[in-house]
């Protein structure tokens, strides 16, 4: 009975047939999500990082409007910022591929937390930092990129690591909009197959993408972490 019971739950998580015929389709929607996490690590962390940089100049409509955006991409889930751009932007004449509607709003909700922790590793370093620096002539972008970006940039490393993470797992977002990543190929199979291993076939992709990047993640903050006194 028990051999029965093992063989049945191979045959619907691990079916060898379904695996072969599958594999292709689900390497594809691996390379899609490395391509999209990619793009929106790059984009939302040098953005962040510019807004940033533009609230240090203390120009109040411009930091109103960072605000105004941060605030409204950290609240709204990013679920339903994708259905609003993909659905809603097409009313207007625009019209953007589902690829690009995934980047674009990943992008700017990690923008907006990374511009978050970015200001708080800015706001942390001592006030007496800026006006050493200031004193031996330095101008304002000078103390700035010279003296407080590279310590506010060490302090950011380990919670902009973990929202990265975070956020890049939201590829699979994609799956609701018609993007071939992994969770999209996974389903589609799953679907002709009648069978639950193009399922786990996507989780294992999962895993062996994003467990290196959480290990890597966590040596970051190892190594950028203030040593304790």
């Amino acid at each position: 009975m028990a051999m029965e019971a093992w063989s049945r739950f191979l045959d619907t998580f691990f079916n060898l047939d379904v695996i072969e015929r599958y594999f292709p389709a689900i390497m594809k929607g691996v390379v899609v999500t490395i391509e999209i996490a990619a793009a929106v690590v790059v984009t939302g962390t040098l953005l962040g990082l510019v807004l940033a940089i533009v609230r240090t100049f203390r120009l109040i409509p411009m930091n109103a409007l960072i605000v105004v955006f941060v605030d409204m991409f950290r609240a709204l889930p990013p679920l339903v910022l994708v259905l609003l751009v993909y659905f809603g932007l097409p009313n207007i004449g625009i019209n953007l591929p589902s690829f690009a509607v995934l980047w674009l709003v990943l992008a700017l909700v990690l923008a907006a937390f990374a511009e978050e922790i970015f200001w708080a590793g800015i706001l942390s370093i001592p006030k007496g930092q800026w006006e050493a620096a200031r004193s031996t002539g330095l101008g304002f972008l000078g103390t700035l990129a010279y003296v407080v970006l590279p310590q506010a940039i060490r302090l950011t490393v380990p919670p902009l690591t973990n929202r990265t993470i975070a956020i890049t797992k939201n590829t699979a977002l994609g799956t609701v909009i018609g993007v071939g990543e992994i969770l999209n190929q996974a389903t589609t199979a799953q679907s002709f197959s009648g069978n639950a291993t193009p399922l786990m076939m996507g989780a294992i992709a999962y895993m062996i993408l994003f467990i290196p990047v959480v290990v890597f993640g966590r040596l970051l903050e190892t190594r950028f972490a203030w040593r304790r006194v």
